[in-house]
């Protein structure tokens, strides 16, 4: 009997390990929702043209100066095309918006609670120099990026371990949140897209926080050929570059060479495309595109012209209040500085009617909001709704709309309207707050010539009803020195297109990275912080994730944290006639990397 007992014993506890041990999934694709479009053993993307030939030179323009072939420091301005020196883990397709396939690694092994993912590093795989990508050189990356990258990669990646099993196997151990039964799916794939380095490179000598000024030891299909620090930069194409048949690089990467001239601004960069300097331009400006594209290089077909229409989800682009500002802090200030922007008007004008008005975070999604909150919506809404605007209960969000003729009396009565309960007064053609005496004035920071004439009716508009606007414009690198370090009141802003809500939405707008500089109007709101977490927490729901992106679409649009622009669900290319495409078009993308020398 007692060996009978001893039996059931190791049995019971075998059956309890058993239960505490979460089953592993091995996969050699992964998307965030539903299954990946292409099944084991494509041969490439549909959007390729397999047998691209590769040869020729793809010449681009670039703004400002660079001073660092090292894009993930925290100072320095990277030089363009760095993306292209090394590979990711994984890769994602240009037709999908969260599937991920092999690149450096062959397959993965997860749990399937995500409370850990093992990545399997394709034998094949190498640096520039020949030497095998080891599991080693991932793990050193992951940690490279933990403490000496950006605060976001470590507040996001926070109790991540990775561990060598050996030689090809790396592992990833993610903790579950206690009280949860799974840990987060979308933190288990961004590792996906992990970029790898060669350790032996940054371990000679090399700070990875600092401006590199040589060319790195790369892992991907380019490096550097030659250049003129801050001038100019010449990529080459590896020929022996080790992935170039696989299914997610076939068909891609096809100039032998590809070279960037640096521009002291958009004005003079485009003169220059005009003149034949460089191959593809992609214009931002509807008033260029409709009236600047003129000249002997256009009438002789050398350069073709080619508007290309597409649904890919937009960015909300707008004037950005800086919210740590005390003028901003006030809902009713920002609501009613949004009705002097006459878009009417300008689009007429100005954009010869070629924009549609930006009215979402969620532009060309089903994720953007319209009419009134159903109650699925309600239902999410209702526990946070003493900290939201009430208007996100009764109205449905439009910005202001005016008749086009740039009178706006109406819209700018209701402006005065609540500029008036907000404590501000009209005198001697002077907008003064009551209790101070101070006129309204702030500052618009920009960078370049396009987004000063967009500013300077809206300027307008605010000065005849006693508002001062300054327009100051500064080189690029001040720019951007101080919009990080929130050195402003306004800026012109387009946040980074989302194609469903995602945990990364916690880096714009969640108050926890409010000194990371991607939170750009500094937002700090415990309603947005909630309807984010359970974000985070919803990723695997997708019908409960619908409902919260259009909840938080109201909640942001309804703050006022900006005053909408404009968008363009259209591409408008210019490119010097020497190029092949392939047939179809990838979904989410323009698609250059396909193209080729005719």
């Amino acid at each position: 009997m007692k060996h009978y007992a001893f039996f059931f014993l190791l049995l019971s506890y075998a059956l309890t390990l058993d239960a505490q041990t979460p089953k592993t999934i091995v996969a050699a694709s992964i998307a965030m929702h539903g299954t990946p479009a292409y099944h084991e053993g494509f041969t490439a993307f549909d959007y390729v043209n397999p047998r691209a030939p590769k040869r020729g030179s793809l010449v681009l323009p670039a703004t400002g100066t660079y001073d660092s072939f090292h894009r993930y420091a925290l100072r320095g301005y990277p030089c363009a095309g760095a993306e292209y020196f090394y590979d990711s883990l994984f890769k994602m397709s240009s037709d999908e918006l969260s599937s991920y396939y092999p690149l450096i690694a062959e397959k993965i092994e997860y749990a399937e609670d995500y409370s850990f993912i093992i990545f399997y590093i394709d034998g094949r795989a190498k640096d520039h120099g020949g030497v095998p990508i080891t599991a080693e050189d991932v793990a050193y990356s992951f940690n490279l990026f933990y403490t000496k990258g950006v605060p976001q990669f470590r507040s996001y990646y926070a109790g991540i371990a990775a561990t060598v099993l050996d030689t090809a196997r790396v592992r990833f151990d993610i903790p579950v949140p206690e009280g949860e039964e799974k840990g987060d799916k979308e933190k288990m794939l961004g590792l996906c897209s992990l970029t790898v380095f060669p350790k032996r490179f940054w371990e000679d000598g090399h700070d990875f926080s600092e401006p590199l000024m040589e060319p790195p030891l790369g892992t991907g299909p380019y490096r550097v050929k030659d250049y003129m620090m801050g001038q100019s930069i010449t990529l080459e194409r590896v020929k022996d570059y080790w992935a170039a048949e696989l299914p997610v690089n076939k068909g891609q990467y096809n100039f032998d060479t590809m070279r960037y001239d640096y521009y002291r601004d958009l004005t003079v960069a485009f003169e220059a495309f005009k003149a034949g300097e460089y191959d593809f331009y992609e214009e931002s400006s509807a008033s260029n595109w409709a009236t600047q594209y003129t000249g002997k290089n256009f009438d002789s077909g050398r350069i073709k012209k080619e508007e290309v229409p597409h649904e890919i989800p937009q960015s909300m682009q707008g004037f950005v209040f800086n919210m740590q500002r005390p003028l901003f802090q006030d809902r009713r200030v920002r609501k009613a500085l949004n009705y002097f922007l006459d878009f009417e008007w300008m689009n007429k004008n100005l954009f010869y009617k070629q924009y549609t008005r930006a009215r979402s975070y969620f532009l060309n999604t089903e994720y953007a909001a319209h009419g009134l909150p159903s109650p699925k919506e309600l239902a999410i809404l209702e526990p946070i709704r003493a900290m939201i605007p009430p208007e996100v209960f009764t109205e449905a969000y439009t910005p202001p709309v005016t008749d086009g003729t740039g009178s706006i009396r109406p819209q700018a009565r209701e402006a005065v309207r609540l500029l008036n309960e907000a404590g501000w007064e009209l005198k001697a053609g002077k907008l003064i707050n009551k209790a101070t005496g101070e006129p309204m004035s702030f500052e618009l920071l920009i960078y370049d010539s396009a987004s000063e004439r967009v500013a300077i009716p809206f300027q307008r508009n605010l000065a005849h009803y006693g508002i001062t606007m300054r327009i100051r414009t500064v080189d690029t690198s001040q720019y951007i020195k101080r919009r990080n370090s929130y050195d402003f009141d306004m800026i012109v802003y387009g946040f980074p297109v989302v194609g469903y809500p995602s945990a990364d939405l916690a880096l714009l707008w969640h108050s926890a990275y409010i000194d990371s500089s991607w939170n750009r109007p500094g937002v700090s709101d415990p309603a947005v912080d909630y309807l984010i977490e359970e974000i985070i927490a919803s990723q695997e729901d997708e019908q409960k994730l619908r409902y919260l992106g259009i909840a938080l679409d109201r909640v942001l649009t309804w703050n006022f944290y900006v005053i909408p622009q404009w968008y363009s669900s259209s591409f408008r290319l210019a490119y010097v006639d020497k190029f092949a495409k392939p047939a179809l078009r990838p979904k989410y993308d323009i698609g250059l990397e396909t193209w080729w020398i005719k």
